[in-house]
């Protein structure tokens, strides 16, 4: 008999997280949860699953932090990420990170477990929107390493994604559930990193790079 998918779920709404634990629970082995991504470092390095259902922002960075922080001391283990946002830039950035797939939280539990399944064989999974926005990126060089964007870090990105969309400071706090005070640090990082003055030059940065 096989012997059942070995899976990590990380996602820092806990609500959410269990909810998902109780829906995959007996269909397959759930060796671990995280809310954090030092927590779901930890626990990866404690479980060696063989697949982390990883949600894109996350209290303390992004899925993209955890990806890099394990993939080399645990090149085995696959990521699919599960989230709420379908924007073209956190898609892509998953997928420059490593994850083998990206579905979106409106996927149903059987369809979930088929996903989880497929990329442990290897198999690249994506919901048909976001398969095409890996397509369109590939295939148009955007999902190449772009220079400017990598001077920023993880969570730069994130807020650097939000601002471009039209978020007041409030609303981006809210969103990565970090203090106002931390958006601005952020943001005057971005500023500063990309040599640009205002939100408005921000938005037309990320849009020329199709980001957002």
């Amino acid at each position: 008999m096989t012997a059942p998918l070995r899976v990590v779920v990380v996602d820092d709404h806990a609500l959410f997280r269990r909810g998902v634990v109780s829906e995959i629970a007996g269909r397959v082995d759930v060796v671990g949860e995280a809310a954090t991504v030092a927590e779901a470092i930890a626990v990866i390095g404690d479980t060696e699953p063989d697949v982390v259902l990883l949600d894109v922002h996350l209290a303390d960075g992004g899925g993209r932090a955890v990806i890099e922080a394990v993939s080399e001391s645990h090149p085995t283990v696959r990521f699919l990420a599960l989230s709420v946002s379908d924007a073209a830039a956190d898609v892509i950035g998953l997928v420059r990170a490593g994850a083998r797939g990206y579905v979106t939280k409106t996927i149903t539990a059987d369809e979930l477990v088929d996903a989880m399944g497929r990329v442990a064989e290897g198999d690249a999974v994506f919901s048909p929107k976001l398969a095409g926005f890996v397509l369109d990126a590939f295939t148009s060089g955007t999902a190449a390493t772009d220079p400017e964007l990598d001077l920023l870090t993880a969570r730069e990105q994130e807020v650097m994604r939000h601002l471009a969309r039209g978020y007041a400071y409030k609303e981006i706090a809210r969103e990565l559930h970090i203090s106002v005070k931390t958006v601005e640090t952020h943001a005057s990082a971005v500023l500063r990193k990309l040599q640009l003055s205002s939100r408005h030059e921000v938005t037309r940065w990320a849009t020329d790079r199709r980001i957002v």
